[in-house]
């Protein structure tokens, strides 16, 4: 064989084992690259779409059933839910086995995505009984709502990347005329561009703080009360399920309301995401809008001048109570169960509301009822995104006990590019791990959610309790 033969056959060696490593080394690669960038690459380059999901880890269908919940696809039953008197109300039936805790759990009144998980068991807190806002005495006036109704001045612009949350914050707050941009917004909300989720308390506590402005976020939102708003000249901000196609799959998106048409049964709004970007707004109907809102638990946050105070409290009603806000929340997903029990949507609703009312009262029961709910809710199938945005399994599964759910939960979130970006996560992941007895896990995983979202101050409160 002659040497030049030789130095081919090497050559070819060499370049077979160059690209071997290459392919090995491409799936951490792709996987390292910022979702914004992956983004823009499949945009102008189509044809490296086959290439990243070769080398990507796909969604799963939808969330994994916890080991706690029930074993087999069967119904669970609804609770009855008597709001006269809370401890009456039963839980649903066939019980769902719970895993044994290590430590037990906490016994304060509330907890919620800003209380940090107890390292040492805490004294026994006696029931908190919630002041609700004050809904003012003086007589408000509400305008009429007119056959149909458009509110002029907001000026669409497109989000940046997984940026629809600060988009139409920003977009409201020019409305009011206040200058803030969205990347002004992103910067304080989201100082991660990767986050994947700003959450409607978190942009009600911006505008509070850090603006003129004011802000309140609710959920059981109905459309007469965005109609009664818009009637008022106030846009209202809904948070909605969209799925902008079955590759990408479902996601959660944000979406600013402007107007109505009583009789064609639509809604008008802005979207930072579809356009059109000449302001004039899309058309959607009631049962589109209510379809896809009903998969946030109806919730929406206002923004408005201080002076609309009165005015705000009085449209929102019951709504400025959280208990009956939550009461109401319950009742309207139970109902909807009993039209639907496949309705996943519907049951992870149910959970949501009843974990809250368990924060509100201190009352362990719809703690335990709020975990069998979310238990159905990932046994009929809930899509992979929705713990990006949602995060009350964490605490309904915390309150009981459960805490290797919430750690199966948070790891599988947690194998996702996007998912690796959403701070909560490592903050209930610290939780799980603070209470199995991993001080050293939590501390790193509340590290870890800290580089996110520096500015997230639950995380920072959880990693301060910390022995």
């Amino acid at each position: 064989m002659s040497q030049k033969t030789k130095r081919i056959i090497i050559l070819l060696a060499l370049a077979q084992a160059v690209l071997g490593l290459g392919l090995l080394a491409l799936p951490r690669v792709v996987q390292a690259l910022p979702g914004s960038l992956t983004v823009r690459l499949q945009a102008r380059a189509p044809i490296l779409r086959p290439v990243f999901d070769l080398v990507t880890t796909p969604l799963p269908a939808s969330l994994p059933v916890p080991s706690g919940a029930l074993a087999q696809k069967g119904q669970v039953g609804l609770p009855t839910l008597d709001f006269a008197n809370p401890t009456a109300t039963t839980p649903p039936t066939p019980p769902t086995p719970t895993a044994a805790p290590v430590t037990p759990e906490p016994t304060a009144a509330t907890a919620d995505v800003n209380t940090p998980a107890p390292t040492t068991i805490p004294t026994p807190a006696p029931t908190a009984t919630p002041t609700p806002i004050a809904i003012p005495t003086e007589t408000v006036v509400l305008a009429a709502q007119p056959p149909a109704k458009a509110l002029e001045g907001l000026k669409n612009r497109p989000q940046n990347f997984n940026n629809c949350g600060p988009a139409n914050l920003s977009m409201v707050l020019n409305f009011w005329g206040d200058p803030t941009t969205q990347t002004e917004a992103a910067a304080y909300l989201k100082p991660n561009p990767e986050d994947r989720n700003v959450s409607p308390w978190q942009m009600a506590d911006y505008v509070n703080e850090q603006t003129g402005l004011r802000s309140s976020a609710h959920s059981s939102g109905t459309i007469d009360l965005i109609r009664t708003f818009i009637a008022n000249g106030i846009p209202v901000i809904i948070e909605k399920g969209y799925e902008p196609n079955e590759r990408e799959g479902w996601y959660g998106h944000y979406l600013t309301v402007y107007g109505y048409d009583e009789e064609a049964r639509t809604l008008r709004s802005q979207d930072t995401y579809l356009g059109p970007w000449d302001d004039s707004g899309r058309e959607d109907t009631y049962d589109e809008i209510n379809a896809a809102w009903e998969e946030f638990n109806y919730s929406f946050f206002v923004i408005y001048q201080p002076y609309q105070e009165n005015l705000v409290q009085a449209i929102l009603g019951d709504l400025n109570d959280p208990i009956k806000m939550w009461q109401n929340a319950a009742l309207r997903a139970q109902a909807a169960i009993e039209a639907n029990q496949t309705d996943a949507f519907a049951w992870f609703n149910l959970g949501t509301s009843l974990t809250r009312l368990g924060e509100q009262t201190g009352t362990r029961d719809y703690y335990e009822q709020g975990a069998a709910a979310f238990d159905q809710s990932f046994i009929l199938g809930i899509p992979p995104r929705m713990l990006w945005y949602e995060f009350r399994p964490y605490i309904a599964y915390m309150k009981v006990g459960r805490y290797q759910d919430m750690l199966t939960m948070a790891d599988t979130t947690l194998e996702t590019t996007g998912g690796r970006n959403v701070e909560e996560t490592y903050l209930y992941k610290g939780h799980a791990l603070a209470f199995l007895g991993d001080i050293s896990g939590a501390r790193a995983a509340y590290q870890q959610g800290l580089k996110l979202n520096e500015n997230s101050y639950p995380i920072q409160w959880a990693l301060d309790s910390l022995p």
